[in-house]
C-alpha cells in the first residue's frame, strides 16, 4: 500500500490530505494508517469518523477497501496542536493492512517536515 498526499502548518492547526493506493497482488478489506506528530495534538478534536486519537500525538484512520491499482478514498485530517507551532514532522505508516501480502513494504512509512509557512508539503 502507498501513501500519497499533503500537510499544511498554520498557526495551531495541521491539515493532513492522504490518498492511499494499493498496489496489489490482492484486493485489501480495510487498512489503517497511523499519523504521529512531533508535537501533542489538543486536547479537542473533531476527527473524521473513520479516524480516532491513540495517543496525545497519534491518530488512527481506516482506509475502507482498496482495489488492486486503484486509489482510495482521499482522507482530510484537520488536527489542532496543543500550541503553535514552528514546524513539525509527520510520520505516516500503515499499522495494519488486514493480512494482505505487501511485497513492496519501503512505500509503507515515511515522514515528512512541515513548516509553519501555510505552503503545502507533498508526501
Amino acid at each position: 500500500m502507498a501513501l500519497h498526499g499533503s500537510a499544511v502548518l498554520e498557526g495551531d492547526r495541521v491539515e493532513v490530505r492522504l490518498t492511499p493506493r494499493n498496489a496489489g497482488p490482492a484486493a485489501v478489506s480495510d487498512a489503517t494508517v497511523r499519523l504521529r506528530w512531533s508535537a501533542a495534538l489538543a486536547d479537542d478534536q473533531e476527527l473524521p469518523a473513520r479516524c480516532v486519537r491513540e495517543d496525545e500525538r497519534t491518530v488512527l484512520c481506516g482506509t475502507g477497501v482498496l482495489a488492486v491499482d486503484v486509489a482510495g478514498e482521499q482522507l482530510r485530517l484537520p488536527v489542532r496542536l496543543r500550541e503553535r507551532a514552528t514546524e513539525v514532522t509527520l510520520e505516516i505508516e500503515t499499522a495494519w493492512n488486514s493480512g494482505a501480502v505487501d511485497k513492496d513494504r519501503s512505500n509503507d512509512r515515511m515522514a515528512v517536515l512541515v513548516l509553519a509557512t501555510g505552503d503545502s508539503y507533498a508526501f
